[in-house]
């Protein structure tokens, strides 16, 4: 067997938050991960995030307002590449390929489709790189959720890690890779995360989020709410199962002040959480929380309350919180390039392990 050169990739990530763009460097053959780099988040500009809140939720129209959109988000991933060759000392030269997201506007994998907005060919062109986007097309074709993504990186960063254990991502929406000792892997959306906070915190206050979970720990849990809220017909599916940022609204918590709202909608996200750690075949040892809402302390303490194992940030594994989604596409793009599985049927529902993602040169 031929051993695959080991690549050097850029990955880009543009979560459900809409916060901005996470961009990591990353050294891998598509198995092993022989090193990690830099790794920056380029917040979005003001005009670009709203203009993305436009087209969030509905399928992707070919016209002339979603077109400039599309061209200034992959405007600025261009300047989060530049950015980030900057602070790593690298040229575009040094760099093999880029592991582009783009951005989720729309995930209806019942109805086949899932919507990621990006110009692969413009970014490219711009970086004078090599970029795989469009990943999660082929995995939807193929029987799949087209989500999450991140499974078998996780799986190879956890290598000499003690298992079971869980790897929990806190985005816009909450995701969760199981490892067994001997290999195995499951995994899937357990609810919503920060998405639906940040919505209520913009709705109520005029802010962004509720940084640090201040709010939230201000405020008290509605458990009367909370207990309608786990009533949602997504909890009783099998998995693989995955979920839309708006598949979750704020109609049952209308009425309370801002900080009980917050609280209740923290307590509900640690609650599904909760929940999915009832349906793996062994409990983890340990949950490893990624992603911003490791950043919410008030998240975390519901966390460590509902369940049954060690919760602790990625960090305390030696792992970068807040590039690990990043990193990951990196390392997809890799695979992609080498044709080798991006899911498998225990992540995403997918008929068979399937590749995927679509090459553009420069």
């Amino acid at each position: 067997m031929i051993k695959k050169k080991a690549l050097t990739a850029i990955g880009l990530m543009s979560g459900t938050s809409l916060d901005g763009i996470d961009a990591a460097v990353i050294k891998t053959d598509g198995e092993i991960i022989e090193s990690v780099g830099v790794a920056a988040t380029y917040p979005y500009e003001n005009d670009l995030r709203n203009r993305l809140k436009a087209l969030v939720g509905r399928p992707f129209k070919n016209d002339p307002f979603s077109v400039e959109t599309v061209q200034g988000l992959t405007l600025a991933h261009v300047e989060a590449v530049n950015q980030l060759l900057k602070l790593s000392g690298k040229s575009h030269e040094n760099i093999d390929i880029i592991g582009f997201h783009g951005q989720t506007i729309y995930h209806a994998p019942a109805q086949k489709v899932t919507y990621q907005i990006g110009d692969g060919a413009l970014l490219a062109k711009k970086t004078r790189i090599k970029v795989v986007a469009d990943f999660r097309s082929n995995d939807i074709a193929h029987g799949g959720q087209g989500a999450p993504l991140v499974p078998l990186f996780h799986k190879a960063l956890s290598t000499a890690l003690e298992k079971p254990l869980c790897i929990l991502n806190i985005g816009g929406v909450a995701n969760v890779t199981w490892l067994s000792p001997d290999g195995g892997i499951l995994a899937f959306d357990t609810g919503p995360g920060n998405a639906v906070i940040n919505d209520w915190v913009m709705e109520t206050l005029g802010t962004e989020m509720d940084q640090g979970g201040m709010l939230a720990k201000s405020g008290t849990v509605d458990t009367s709410i909370l207990v309608k809220m786990l009533k949602n017909s997504y909890f009783f599916k099998p998995y693989p199962k995955s979920l839309d940022r708006n598949d979750f609204n704020l109609e049952l918590i209308r009425g309370l002040s801002p900080a009980d709202g917050a609280a209740t909608l923290t307590a509900f996200t640690a609650s599904c959480i909760a929940l999915a750690e009832t349906k793996f075949p062994a409990l983890p040892i340990r949950w490893l929380v990624a992603g911003g809402g490791r950043h919410n302390r008030c998240m975390m303490a519901e966390l460590r309350k509902r369940l049954r194992s060690e919760v602790a940030p990625v960090e305390t594994a030696g792992w970068q919180g807040d590039a690990v989604e990043a990193q990951a596409f990196g390392f997809l793009a890799v695979r992609s390039l080498y044709g080798m599985s991006l899911t498998v049927p225990a992540t995403t529902g997918c008929d068979r392990p399937i590749s995927g993602g679509v090459l553009f040169n420069f």
